[in-house]
């Protein structure tokens, strides 16, 4: 009885207390067009664009050929029925922030939909060839198909692929949620908008940041630990620098071994250059020249 006594005082105030804070101080619970319950939902529509793209890894059976047809059309069908009215709501959302006028959001996130299915042909052959890198640059593996069904960094650079066409659009939110359940998956943090070329590995991966404002050349191999990040996140006056170039750009057939930090947003490593483990890089490197942290061996 003392302990019923004890809850019954406590949880109209604590219920007071907890209300108040969600309604007042953030407000994302409240907000009549951001129904995204959770984020499972849009968990599960990328969870199908995946298995569009690698219904082996991705699906939740096996699909044999001579009904791969109508798994995809069943999956398509499903995208189009469910995963517009999410990009709909994110859009509605946004115009309200932007208190817009004229809102053509219903239209435009049927047309931001189509564009990313009719994406999709074109991000997985990108996705091919940085199976295909991971296959030609990793010694230890024994098949394209190990590469597709194990490889953390198949399932962070699919997303990231998914997400950027959507991040191009001008989509709030979505495509970091997307990025973002990658890098709880992987340990590779890809921001959806980085600039990244085809042929992309990235080795082992656990620890990899990739900046918003990053561009990735054609063929580049990553190892773990690296970082590709600002020099400074703020201005003078301590406020976050957005809308600035602040990652650097990496340009083809550049090698970065593991832990190696490159930053800033005039930080370019030219073609064919070779970055050595534990360096820490904040200028230009030029094309092929090879940069190594010296470390005393003794005999």
């Amino acid at each position: 009885m003392k302990i019923t006594n004890q809850i019954n005082n406590i949880i109209p105030g604590l219920i007071k207390e907890l209300k108040e804070s969600i309604i007042n101080e953030c407000n994302v619970e409240t907000r009549d067009h951001l129904g995204l319950a959770g984020r499972t939902e849009i968990y599960e529509m990328l969870d199908c664009i995946l298995s569009i793209l690698f219904p082996a890894r991705y699906s939740k059976e096996q699909v044999p050929k001579d009904e791969l047809a109508l798994f995809l059309s069943d999956i398509i069908q499903h995208i189009i029925y469910k995963f517009q009215k999410h990009i709909k709501e994110v859009l509605h959302y946004r115009c309200e922030d932007d208190k817009c006028d004229h809102c053509g959001c219903d239209d435009r996130a049927y047309a931001i939909l189509f564009g990313l299915l009719e994406s999709l042909p074109s991000i997985r052959r990108m996705l091919i060839e940085d199976v295909k890198a991971g296959y030609e640059s990793d010694p230890a593996a024994t098949s394209m198909d190990e590469i597709v069904l194990s490889y953390p960094y198949i399932d962070a650079v699919a997303t990231y692929r998914i997400a950027h066409t959507l991040y191009r659009e001008k989509v709030p939110i979505i495509p970091r949620i997307m990025t973002e359940r990658a890098h709880s998956n992987t340990g590779i943090d890809i921001h959806p908008g980085a600039e990244i070329g085809p042929g992309l590995f990235i080795d082992h991966g656990t620890g990899v940041v990739i900046g918003e404002t990053t561009r990735i050349g054609r063929n580049v191999k990553i190892y773990q630990g690296v970082t590709l990040g600002a020099l400074s996140p703020f201005d003078k006056n301590g406020r976050p620098r957005k809308g600035e170039k602040r990652h650097p750009d990496i340009e083809d057939d550049v090698i970065i071994y593991a832990n190696a930090t490159i930053l800033g947003g005039k930080t370019v490593i030219g073609k064919g250059a070779i970055i050595g483990g534990n360096t820490w890089i904040t200028s230009s490197v030029p094309p092929g020249a090879i940069v190594y942290h010296n470390v005393y061996a003794p005999r």
